[in-house]
């Protein structure tokens, strides 16, 4: 019974090995693929991480994001990069030139303002303007976010193949020792004689 149990626990780990091992490779492949497409996307925009002057006066939490980077050298190709510019630049001059504004709150100013025939035409175009710097500038953070989420799946996917492989590793070398203990096992029969007496 020990023998027949050793090789039934050590032929579950071979499996669980398996798993674990084809799911790492998975993984693995789901991380490159993933990682290579956000640089890929990235690069191909050009972006280059603003100089350590272009940061100088910004607020200590934002030009603690962008530091890293700031050389004006550096191309913008991961993740990481992607959401510190995104959050910490653009944003930042977004901010700035609406006065807190989102583009849906100037848009609908400016479409009240164009309603009003009194209106100052000069205020009218500036707003538009406006709107359309932040229209541009919330597609360019939607798309550097996205590049963010994606760097981050790829990110956790690696961590996750590296646990697959240990795990894998692990339990092939479980499931060998097992089946190499249970050649020198004996199944051993226990057997046990009813002595008790029948009553007629």
């Amino acid at each position: 019974m020990r023998k027949t149990l050793d090789k039934l626990i050590s032929w579950t780990g071979l499996l669980l090995a398996a798993v674990l091992l084809v799911a790492g490779g998975l993984l693995t492949w789901a991380a490159n693929f993933t990682n290579q497409n956000v640089h890929d996307q990235l690069a191909s925009q050009r972006i280059t991480m603003p100089a350590a002057a272009a940061i100088a006066e910004m607020a200590p939490a934002d030009k603690a994001a962008l530091q890293p980077w700031a050389d004006g050298k550096t191309q913008l190709t991961t993740g990481d990069q992607a959401k510190a510019y995104a959050d910490h630049y653009i944003l930042v001059h977004m901010n700035a030139s609406s006065g807190g504004k989102t583009y849906s709150e100037v848009s609908a100013e400016a479409g009240k303002l164009a309603k009003d025939p009194g209106a100052d035409q000069a205020k009218v175009a500036e707003l538009n303007g406006l709107k359309q710097s932040l229209f541009m500038g919330n597609a360019l953070r939607g798309m550097l976010l996205n590049a963010y989420a994606f760097g981050t799946i790829g990110t956790i996917a690696t961590i996750a193949s590296i646990a697959a492989y240990v795990g894998g590793v692990v339990f092939l070398l479980l499931g060998l020792l097992g089946l190499r203990h249970a050649k020198t096992a004996r199944d051993v029969v226990v057997t046990r004689e009813d002595r008790t007496p029948v009553n007629a």
